[in-house]
């Protein structure tokens, strides 16, 4: 089965259409939030030689429900899971929800991780007791091949996560770690034998006006073109639409006595984010439950979507004080995003500022809305940053109201 399980984010579902292989070797569409499912019994009608017959029905038997990591019989510890992008924000907390469950988990990291490069090796080594830890460069097919040394000859199906990301999205980066970096994951996976990819993505490729958008997108049709073409191979990719991080950027300053800024009315981008925690045990799920495979799903928090003035108001009454709020034009992004593209057309350094100042236009005036999953609230999570911070979540370069000064990294996690 082939699915999309819709989302009511705005924007339209450009590049989502998908093309599944059926089991007369023919092709039919997907398009939209329709799905497709393929004939519970194959039939071999002008498909070649017996050779290929066989072929096509003992790949076939690890596509049905219930088969291949899906079999009810095969335990967690059963399963080998590679996890590219280990040490980020979110694939920290994936690798170590698939290590709590008893998957046999390689984490796959770089030697300085982490914001700022803080993490040694023996950080990681420490962070992910329980997991055998490789370190490498996902830019480098031949390094992630390395991930995948000790099973090739080990048994048991063979799953890969990717949680890479670019760090703040801009041009060359979206091309060299949204894109190419992960093909390398599933490029050196499928050599290794994986039968099943689960990709994080965003929500917000659904609308692509952004240059990593586009990078995520071109990988997913990789993907979904690889499952189109063996039918023993399967998918999941999950949308998040944002993180509870994300919208903690500001009750720092609030807590301080500062006012909350929003754009426009402060009614635009309203969001239902979700939880580390959560995003990670939806991720597991995909490893689980038939319904998550060859699909596309978005998902969010659970409650309704909040709004930034919603979410300024939550923030001052767990402060205890009258709210304050100062409102910015959203017009002032285009006139940054103008100037910086008219400077870029001379001098080329300034086409990834203005690629970052698209970047915030984008999130300062897009919904992000999911299908409602898990149990973390975002009000909880407001409630312990002002009690202990960020401290361990830091923003880093996803941060607007604190952007750091360092130079930009290639990969984010």
């Amino acid at each position: 089965m082939v699915a999309f399980v819709g989302a009511s984010c705005a924007g339209s579902r450009r590049g989502d259409a998908l093309r599944v292989r059926d089991a007369r070797c023919g092709v039919r569409g997907f398009a939209g939030g329709a799905a497709v499912r393929r004939e519970a019994v194959p039939s071999f009608h002008k498909c070649g030689t017996a050779a290929h017959k066989r072929g096509v029905m003992q790949r076939w038997a690890m596509d049905l429900d219930g088969q291949g990591i899906y079999n009810p019989r095969v335990r967690p510890s059963d399963v080998r899971v590679a996890v590219f992008g280990s040490t980020g924000y979110i694939g920290r907390y994936v690798t170590k929800e698939f290590i709590r469950q008893g998957y046999k988990v390689t984490a796959f990291a770089r030697q300085r991780s982490g914001v700022g490069g803080k993490k040694t090796t023996d950080d990681v080594k420490n962070d992910f007791e329980g997991a055998s830890v490789v370190f490498g460069d996902v830019t480098s097919i031949d390094s992630v091949r390395t991930a995948f040394d000790s099973e090739r000859q080990a048994r048991g199906p063979l799953v890969v996560v990717s949680c890479l990301a670019s760090r703040g999205g801009g041009i060359a980066d979206s091309n060299l770690i949204d894109y190419q970096a992960t093909l390398n994951t599933l490029r050196a996976g499928r050599e290794a034998g994986a039968s099943h990819f689960v990709l994080l993505s965003a929500i917000c490729v659904q609308k692509p006006l952004l240059e990593f958008q586009r990078a995520k997108l071109r990988f997913e049709a990789e993907l979904q073109k690889e499952a189109e073409a063996d039918p023993s191979f399967s998918f999941s990719i999950v949308r998040p639409t944002a993180f509870f991080k994300s919208l903690a950027g500001q009750v720092s300053r609030l807590k301080n006595g500062s006012k909350y800024i929003y754009f426009g009315d402060g009614e635009l981008c309203k969001c239902n984010a979700i939880s580390e925690a959560d995003l990670a045990r939806f991720m597991a799920l995909c490893v689980q439950d038939p319904k998550k495979r060859n699909a596309i799903l978005p998902v969010g928090g659970p409650g309704e979507p909040v709004t930034p003035k919603q979410q300024a108001e939550m923030t001052f009454k767990l402060l205890g004080r009258e709210p304050k709020y100062s409102s910015a034009p959203v017009a002032l992004f285009d006139v940054i995003i103008g100037t910086l593209e008219t400077i870029g057309r001379i001098i080329p350094a300034a086409r990834e500022p203005a690629e970052f100042a698209r970047i915030g236009r984008y999130y300062a005036t897009e919904d992000m809305v999911g299908p409602s999953f898990g149990s973390d609230t975002l009000e909880q999570f407001f409630a312990n940053v002002i009690e202990n911070g960020l401290e361990g979540q830091e923003l880093g370069d996803a941060s607007i109201f604190d952007r750091p000064t360092a130079k930009n990294a290639t990969q984010k996690k």
